[in-house]
């Protein structure tokens, strides 16, 4: 209510009544907006802060992919990347042809013991010529003459093995010389391929023997180490030379029966080939 005072002529305002807030009570009306305290995701301001989201059906890298510049380079790529893998895998196939390695692994049981059999005593076979069936060697299964790369393979695994068996018994074996052993082993025999190949180059012979075909004649003489190393163990360093003597024999009289025919046709059928060639020649 108002009431006027009697003695100073001022009239006094009504006491106004304020309502009484919570303590935690946020201000009605801040001066400064408060932003130590932001959502995730929302910037200072009011602004959240979202994503990017791309449209429906794209995927990461389609805008670098809608470019031109990036599909022919993406093109051309490709194109280069097919042309090497050609240039390999015919350079690779004219020395190993890996299309063809299923034919040197097409053996059995039967056909390993004879093979093996062969290979320690080859006096007594007569026919050392390879069997064919339309132009192609029959598998190594079918024919007893036919190259492998089973025996060789399994061969030089078991002559490291039967190494490393050698130098325990006399209190030698450790990994290293068990790596060396088989380091040196494959390097001789790498060794011995090239020189095959290097003399047949020199000599001028053509003959339709390939590099996977010397590889496995090479790898036909861990059979007679193997039999050397196991005589040894057996009956000690007389019984080692007398089979490891034997055994060369026999791997000497193996090949020289199985390449001769090899070498030997291909040097007949040229000789008939030149012979015809120069008939022909003197008739015209």
């Amino acid at each position: 209510m108002d009431y006027s005072a009697t003695h100073s002529g001022f009239r006094q305002q009504p006491a106004m009544r304020l309502r009484s807030l919570p303590a935690d009570a946020p201000d009605p009306s801040p001066l400064f907006e408060d932003t130590s305290r932001v959502r995730p995701g929302a910037q200072p301001g009011g602004y959240s802060a979202q994503p990017a989201v791309p449209p429906a059906g794209a995927y990461p890298g389609q805008t670098i992919l809608s470019d031109p510049m990036s599909n022919l380079a993406m093109a051309y790529g490709s194109s280069l990347a097919s042309q090497g893998k050609e240039m390999v895998d015919k350079n690779l196939d004219r020395f190993i042809p890996i299309s063809k390695l299923k034919y040197y692994f097409a053996v059995d049981t039967v056909y390993v013991g004879k093979k093996l059999g062969l290979l320690v005593f080859p006096y007594l076979h007569e026919n050392w010529e390879v069997s064919y069936q339309q132009d192609t060697p029959v598998a190594p299964r079918f024919d007893i003459n036919a190259p492998d790369l089973y025996i060789p393979f399994m061969g030089f695994i078991t002559y490291v093995l039967v190494a490393g068996l050698a130098l325990g018994t006399q209190n030698r074996f450790s990994p290293e010389l068990l790596g060396v052993q088989a380091s040196s082993a494959f390097v001789w025999l790498i060794m011995e391929v090239l020189a095959v190949l290097l003399s047949l180059y020199l000599v001028t012979v053509n003959t339709d023997l390939t590099t996977v075909d010397l590889l496995a004649f090479s790898g036909y003489k861990y059979v007679g180490m193997i039999v050397g190393v196991i005589g040894g163990l057996l009956f000690g360093r007389l019984g080692y030379h007398l089979s490891l003597l034997w055994c060369c024999a026999a791997i000497v009289v193996f090949m020289i029966r199985t390449l001769r025919l090899k070498l030997l046709s291909e040097a007949a059928a040229e000789g008939r080939l030149e012979a015809l060639q120069q008939k022909k020649t003197r008739t015209f």
